[in-house]
Formats: C-alpha cells, sequence, structure tokens
C-alpha cells in the first residue's frame, strides 16, 4: 500500500526506533575510500572489498555503480538506450575529497566514509548522501540514502495513486495486477523507477535502473532523507543535473527511449468494453457511432471473441464471418484492436498452433528442474513464452500474421504484470527460470518486471516486421523504464466513482513526466457503473487525455456515449467532437513529445517551474504547450479555483482575456469544462470529421492569442505510414507580434513534401479591443473580414499560402 514502508524501510525504522542509531542493522555501510583510479570517463574508487564507479555519460549527466564484492556484474540494460561520448572530464584528488568536474555538473566525494554530493559549478548542491547513512548492501538487498531539504517536491515513478508530489510517502515498484485499485493501493502495475526533484525552480532527476523489486522513501521514514532500494540486482543509479524540469525530461528520456510516432487514428476516440460480442454487437456499436455521428476511430475485441479465451484464435460461434466484420467495419473508418494477452492455453494434440509451435521451438518459462511452468490464467491452464529471448520474441511477432492479414489494426497486451491465478501474489513462483540470449539465465525475481514491457516490444517488433510501411498500435497494461518505445499504456482496472475521475490527472501527468506520455484510463471506470454527470465530466476531461478510450467491466451497465438520455449524448458529443477539432494541434504537440520526450499532458511546473504555488497543483494540467485545462471531478456543489500560470490567459469559449498569476472561481455548468490559452499561442484547428481518415471539409484555421513571445506551429503527414521519414510531410511556422494599437501575423513558408488536405486558411486573431481601421495582407488592403465584438476577434480567410504571407490587423 502506498504509505506502507516496503520492508527495508520497516527494518530501518524499527532500528531506528530501538537503538536511536543513523546506521541500520544489518546494513554493511561503504566504508573509507583508499584507492582512486582514473578512468577515461570518470573514476573508480576502492572501499575496502567493494568498489564505487562514477562515470560522466553525457554533460549533465553522471552515473554512479556500485559492486560491493569488487566485481561488477555484465554490464545491461533493458531501458537504457543511448550510449553517447561521454564529454571531458577534469578530476582533482586531494587527500579528504575528490572532485570531478564533467561539464556542467561537478561530483564530490568525501572519502571516510564515502559520500557522494552532485553540484552546478557554481557550487550549488543539487543532490547528496546523507552523511548518516553511507550507500549500503544487506546480503543481495542494495540500498542508498540522500539528504531530503525541507521545501523539495518529488515526482514520477509511473502510475501511483494519490497526489502527484510524492513527499512524505514509500512506495514499492513491482508490476501487480491491482483491480479495484483505490488511492492508498501500492503496488500497481508499472515499474517505472524515474523520479524528478524540484525545488525553488532548479530540478534534477535520477533513474535508479534495477528490475528487482524495489522501494522508494520520500520521507516517511525520516524528515531528514529520503532513500531508494531494490532486494536484488545492482545499485546502478542516473543523476540528471537539469536544472530545468523540461531538460531533465528530455535528457531522461534520450537514454531509454521516446515514444515512437503513433498513427494519427490512435488518437481519436477509441470505444472498448469487456466485452463486445457477438458480432451482431460489434456492428450495432459501430452503426450508432456513425448514425448519431460522434466522431470514433477504434472498437476493441476483449477476450471473448477468442475460443475458449485462447489469444490467437476467434469463437466462430459469436463471429461467424470475422474477416468479413473487420473488413466492413474498415470501410466505415474504424480500426479493430484486438486483444492478446502474453499467456498461451496449454492445448495438446488438438491443433492449436500456438502451444504446439511453442512446445516444438523451446519458447516457454520453465520452473528450476526444467519442465515448462503451467499457471492458472484464462484459458485455464496456461504456459508463458519466455520473451527474455530474441528467438521467443520474434516467434511471438509471428503469431500475429494471420490476424494482420484480415486487416486487425491494433493489438491490446493485457494481463502482462505477468497476471496468473490462484497466486496470493498473483503472478509467477520467483524461482521460475527466464533464459537470455547469451546463454545464462535469471530467476522471475530480476525479470518480473520487464515482463509486460518485453511482451510489448514482441508485438510491435513483430507488427513492424508484418506490416513495415505501418506505424503499429500496441497498448499494454504493465511495463519497465523504456516500454513507451513500443506500446500506449493505461492506468488499468479503475472504478466508476468522482474519487477515481479525480485521481486520473495526477496518474497520467505522473506517466507523462516519468517518460511515458502516450497514456489514458477507462474513461467512465472499469468497475461499476457511472451515473450519467459522472459518465458526462469523465467524458469532458478524457478529452484531453492522450488517449482516449471509453471502457468498462462485464456485467456494467451500457456505457457509450449515447447513454443516459439526449442531453448528455450531446454533451459528450461535443467534446468529443473538440477533440477532433483540435487534431492538427494535438498531433503537432504529439510530434514534439516524440521529439523532445516532453509529454503532451503536462503539469504547469513543467512549463512553470519558478511558480512555486504551482507545485501541489493536481488537477490543473497543459494539454500541449498553449491549453490549459481544468475539469470539474468532484460532484460537490459550488465552484471550485482555478490558479492560472504567469503571463495572459484566454478563455477558450469566450475570447477574454485574463492576467496570470492569479486565482479564479469558476462553476461550470455540466456542458462546460473551464479551458484556456496561453497568450502567445497560435492554435492550428480543422472541420468535424467522423474518423481521422476523413477528409476535413472547409480551411484550416489558425486562432491566434496574442502575447508576448507569440509563436506555434503545424506539423502533418499521412497519418500512418513511415513516408514522414522520407520529406512526406509538412511542417509551418507561425508568429504574432502584438503593439499599441495593432497585431502582425506572420506564415512561414511550407516545408516538406506532403501535400495538406486543406487549400484555404480562416485566420482568426483575439485580442483585438476594438474594430479594426484597417486589414492589410502582404502590402494590400482587404476587406474580407469580419469582427466579433463580443469575443473581440478578428476573422478573415485566406487561400492557402504555400510560400507563406503576412497578415497585419490595425485597429
Amino acid at each position: 500500500m502506498a504509505g506502507q514502508g516496503p520492508r527495508i524501510g520497516l527494518v530501518l525504522a524499527l532500528w531506528f526506533a530501538c537503538t536511536g542509531s543513523t546506521a541500520a542493522q544489518g546494513w554493511q555501510h561503504i566504508g573509507k575510500v583508499r584507492h582512486v583510479d582514473q578512468l577515461k570517463d570518470g573514476v573508480e574508487l576502492t572501499a575496502s572489498a567493494a568498489r564505487v564507479r562514477i562515470t560522466a555519460v553525457r554533460d549533465g549527466v553522471i552515473r554512479v555503480r556500485v559492486a560491493p564484492d569488487g566485481t561488477f556484474a555484465k554490464d545491461f540494460s533493458w531501458a537504457v538506450i543511448e550510449t553517447p561520448e561521454p564529454p571531458p572530464i577534469k578530476v582533482e584528488n586531494g587527500e579528504i575529497e575528490l572532485r570531478m568536474t564533467a561539464g556542467s555538473v561537478v561530483v564530490l566525494v568525501k572519502k571516510a566514509p564515502l559520500l557522494i554530493r552532485f553540484t552546478d559549478a557554481a557550487g550549488n548542491v543539487l543532490l547528496e548522501d546523507e552523511p548518516s547513512l553511507p550507500m549500503a548492501w544487506n546480503g543481495k538487498s542494495v540500498h542508498v540514502w540522500k539528504k531530503m531539504p525541507l521545501e523539495e517536491s518529488y515526482y514520477g515513478l509511473g502510475d501511483k495513486a494519490g497526489p502527484m508530489n510524492r513527499r512524505n510517502r514509500s512506495f514499492t515498484m513491482w508490476n501487480t495486477d491491482s483491480f479495484g485499485w483505490q488511492e492508498s493501493s501500492d503496488p500497481l502495475y508499472k515499474t517505472i523507477p524515474f523520479f524528478m526533484g524540484l525545488r525553488h525552480g532548479r530540478a534534477y532527476g535520477v533513474f535508479f535502473d534495477n528490475t528487482y523489486r524495489s522501494s522508494f522513501d520520500f520521507g516517511k521514514e525520516s524528515g531528514d532523507h529520503f532513500s531508494f532500494g531494490a532486494e536484488g540486482g545492482e545499485l546502478n543509479y542516473y543523476f540528471f543535473a537539469g536544472p530545468e524540469p523540461k531538460k531533465v525530461l528530455q535528457e531522461y528520456t534520450a537514454f531509454v527511449g521516446r515514444t515512437p510516432l503513433p498513427p494519427l487514428w490512435a488518437l481519436g476516440y477509441q470505444q472498448c468494453r469487456y466485452s463486445y460480442y457477438p458480432e451482431a454487437r460489434v456492428r450495432e456499436v459501430a452503426r450508432m457511432l456513425r448514425e448519431k455521428k460522434i466522431p470514433a476511430d477504434a472498437i476493441y475485441l476483449d477476450i471473448d471473441y477468442q475460443e475458449g479465451y485462447a489469444p490467437f484464435t476467434i469463437n466462430r460461434s459469436y463471429f461467424p464471418t470475422f474477416e468479413q466484420m473487420i473488413k466492413d467495419l474498415r470501410a466505415e473508418g474504424f480500426h479493430t484492436i484486438a486483444i492478446t494477452d502474453l499467456h498461451i492455453k496449454k492445448d495438446p494434440g488438438h491443433g492449436y498452433a500456438p502451444y504446439d509451435t511453442g512446445i516444438k521451438d523451446d519458447v516457454f518459462i520453465k520452473n528450476p528442474d526444467g519442465s515448462v511452468y503451467v499457471g492458472t490464467v484464462w484459458p485455464d491452464d496456461s504456459v508463458f513464452p519466455d520473451f527474455t529471448l530474441s528467438r521467443v520474441r520474434d516467434w511471438w511477432g509471428g503469431l500475429y500474421k494471420e490476424f494482420v492479414g484480415i486487416g486487425v489494426a491494433g493489438f491490446w497486451n493485457d494481463m502482462n504484470e505477468p497476471a496468473i491465478f490462484k497466486y496470493p501474489e498473483k503472478t509467477m513462483p520467483p524461482g521460475v527460470v527466464h533464459r537470455l540470449d547469451d546463454g545464462t539465465t535469471l530467476d522471475h525475481r530480476a525479470i518480473h518486471n520487464v515482463m509486460g514491457m518485453q511482451n510489448a516490444r514482441a508485438t510491435y517488433e513483430g507488427l513492424r516486421k508484418l506490416r513495415p510501411e505501418q506505424r503499429p498500435f500496441v497498448l499494454t497494461r504493465a511495463a519497465y523504464a523504456g516500454a513507451q518505445r513500443y506500446a500506449a499504456t493505461w492506468t488499468g482496472d479503475n472504478s466508476s466513482t468522482w474519487n477515481h475521475l479525480a485521481m486520473s490527472t495526477p496518474m497520467l501527468l505522473s506517466m507523462g513526466i516519468s517518460g511515458y506520455p502516450l497514456v489514458g484510463d477507462d474513461i467512465g471506470g472499469f468497475a461499476g457503473s457511472p451515473p450519467a454527470d459522472l459518465l458526462t465530466r469523465w467524458f469532458e476531461a478524457g478529452a484531453f487525455n492522450p488517449i482516449y478510450r471509453d471502457h468498462t467491466l462485464k456485467g456494467t451497465a451500457d456505457q457509450e456515449p449515447w447513454v443516459h438520455g439526449p442531453e448528455h449524448e450531446a454533451i459528450r458529443r461535443k467534446y468529443i467532437e473538440l477533440r477532433y477539432k483540435l487534431l492538427p494541434y494535438i498531433y503537432t504537440s504529439t510530434k514534439e513529445m516524440v521529439d523532445t520526450g516532453i509529454p503532451l499532458m503536462r503539469p504547469l511546473f513543467l512549463e512553470f517551474p519558478e511558480a512555486e504555488t504551482l507545485y501541489g497543483n493536481d488537477q490543473e494540467f497543459l494539454f500541449g504547450p498553449s491549453l490549459l485545462v481544468s475539469p470539474r471531478v468532484t460532484e460537490m456543489m459550488g465552484g471550485y479555483e482555478v490558479r492560472l500560470p504567469p503571463g495572459i490567459w484566454y478563455d477558450y469559449w469566450t475570447g477574454t482575456q485574463t492576467p496570470g498569476g492569479k486565482t479564479l472561481f469558476v462553476d461550470p455548468p455540466l456542458d462546460v469544462v473551464p479551458l484556456y490559452v496561453r497568450g502567445g499561442s497560435i492554435v492550428p484547428q480543422q472541420p468535424v470529421v467522423q474518423y481521422t481518415g476523413e477528409k476535413p471539409d472547409g480551411p484550416l484555421t489558425l486562432r491566434v492569442y496574442p502575447g508576448e513571445p507569440c509563436h506555434g506551429s503545424l506539423y502533418g503527414d499521412d497519418g500512418e505510414s513511415y513516408n514522414f521519414t522520407r520529406g512526406e510531410f509538412i511542417r509551418l511556422e507561425f508568429t504574432c507580434q502584438p503593439a499599441s494599437g495593432s497585431v502582425t501575423f506572420t506564415l512561414s513558408s511550407r516545408k516538406g513534401g506532403y501535400k495538406p488536405w486543406w487549400s484555404e486558411v480562416s485566420l482568426e486573431i483575439y485580442g483585438v479591443s476594438r474594430s479594426p481601421k484597417e486589414v492589410r495582407v502582404g502590402d494590400r488592403a482587404v476587406s474580407n473580414w469580419k469582427f466579433d465584438e463580443a469575443q473581440q476577434c478578428v476573422t478573415l480567410a485566406l487561400p492557402d499560402p504555400s510560400e507563406g504571407t503576412q497578415v497585419r490587423v490595425i485597429y
């Protein structure tokens, strides 16, 4: 449970209570440095039998490794993909302290005992060891303690429930099938051992690259220090100096990989439940979405489409014309996503190819005695691919060939913590054996937390081979750091309560700042049936989540947008339509996410680190760089506060300007989400379509919100292939220059070889306080403009200016 200390923390707490000692019973702490060896990229320190290796990975990034017995294990990571050239270093080896300068970071090592301190070039301390608790080990367990400044906040660790700031709580990292999780539940589905510290506008990051069950304690054990450690594996962590939060995230995601550009349809609305069957029900849901003109791009098939819940099979009783259904859905603009859990039904002698070929090719996980491990899941007795072997991942990827040929568009890897029935911990016994490509083996303690990641990797890489020119879409429930390279994810089996709606925002924000940005939750909640107002508010909030999927449990009430009558249907349609209007902005922001690691859904402190009053803001967030969203997430009567960051903000709905740095009191009616646009933004929009493959009928709209500085951009491509890597894309840049009595808008010439869908641009310039005296396009005055006094907006149409243009409004 979050709030319960992990077992390491409990041992320490008891020891402190009984002895008052600052050293922990049973732990062997690192001792005095007796020898220093300088390396090309850092130093190796000998302290009794232990060795500590401190290396500069790149400017601003330092790695620390500890070998208690003096022998470092083979250097290997499931997460880290980048091996850049290290920066030049300078080592000054003093009698009391060693100083290593590596670009903008200085590492100071006190020698007796060995303690590490990270500073910037000016000497400002960023992170340092707790003096009374040097790094330590106890048998196979490892641990490190760090000083905890009074005003420092901590963020990250992936999908942890509760407040986004982790301070004063402790957490366990052990991927767990946690149906019905609540605010105090821990651990959950993912292990992302990365966090960011933030204090007075300065940030740093730490990635503890250890796949064993690990623990993080941010002040529950002591108000003076925080700590992290694991029950096995290396004490091996990376320090990211920042100091800007964005830079920390960019550096971290460069090491563990960033989300690849998803297909455009994956950013549309997705309809799901456990389960849509039989075939007639799937067709009915698709028909209703189109007849009611509710835009949608994807329909999911949960485990009931399979014969006896066996993955890679089709239940012909429920789906007699499965292939034709997939084809018909695609003709209507729907992409079908099918679930494929990572277990394989144990079904010898019945022609079940995944089992038969798996046995023949020796792909399944084994017990310590060499027999195939068998666990109970949905198909009853099941076996499990050994995804740590590349040949097994290749085998798994090939299993999708038939479904890809049929036209199934995406795949959903569920139950991959891995979840096993009939065990207290709901997973495999710790002693089962996993094989590695180098011929060595590891038990489940070391591999458990990467099973889901390697399952998603096998799916993703298989689809890349089967459809080399189409971007895959894979959804995974379990993950380790780096899994964002292969799959989107969601927050698992949430509940249909107002509390879960309120928890969704900090959880999704935490995933984004943990390097996993393509995320969503189950709109309306998975367990239970939401009342009408709750479902409507969830549809509103979900429109501003990276993944927008409505999903619910078998046996619950219908949860499609049209339930609860025409009033609620209209509001839900309004926000789904807004999602589709914003697709040019969303896709552009997604491309930024792919290129930089900065998430689409952002906590306010990521853009405004100097505004310390925003550090604890869990309910407002930025959607892309320009839109601030403050959805209602409680059923309480009355209004609530919205805290605007510094700058100028515009109400999206009315165009009204509001100065930032202040608190607003809002009481939005059921059909309104408080939505604000950052001054200095230019937001591209399109006409509503029923699915992303439909050509918009009308102009590209550019909504200009003057401020300083003022800029925007648009990125587009065909939305499905890799032609964008060969120059088939479009990139436009926009700027505006506000002045007293005028505003000038500049559109750059088009870059890239992709031909866009629009032939006209509609320009909407906000913040114009009175009717213009003149509007000029280039060097000529024009009259085809309109002024909306209520919204203080000037609108005019422009022929598609492929070579760029300039518009000046004088008022």
